[in-house]
């Protein structure tokens, strides 16, 4: 059974910067798309970044330059990296997998992102 569990969420000041880590484990990474979304109160779920493999990855406009999602198949880690961070910022982020050849897709319990002053 693939569980994913994620960790490295918290509060920190505009400006600041978090990584947040994903591991999977009862699978393989490199055989899973990853990706991270979050989810602001009263707000649907939203696409944060994806990676399907070291190349391929997408942003949603709003992160873009700010945000960087990596993976570590050696280390079935995904992860991550927020800099510059700003209150609209704040949500709980999720981590998703999606196995490219059945489809199916997995997601983590979500770790909390508060950004504030």
């Amino acid at each position: 059974q693939v569980q994913l569990v994620e960790s490295g969420g918290g509060l920190v000041q505009p400006g600041g910067s978090l990584r947040l880590s994903c591991v999977l484990s009862g699978g393989i990474l490199d055989r899973f798309v990853m990706g991270w979304y979050r989810q602001a109160p009263g707000k649907q779920r939203e696409l944060v970044a994806e990676i399907s493999d070291g190349v391929a990855m997408r942003y949603v406009d709003s992160t873009q330059g700010r945000f960087t999602i990596l993976r570590d198949n050696a280390r079935n880690t995904a992860s991550l990296r927020m800099d510059s961070l700003k209150p609209e910022d704040t949500a709980v982020y999720y981590c998703r997998a999606r196995h490219f050849r059945t489809e199916s897709i997995y997601w983590g319990q979500g770790t909390q992102v508060t950004v504030s002053s």
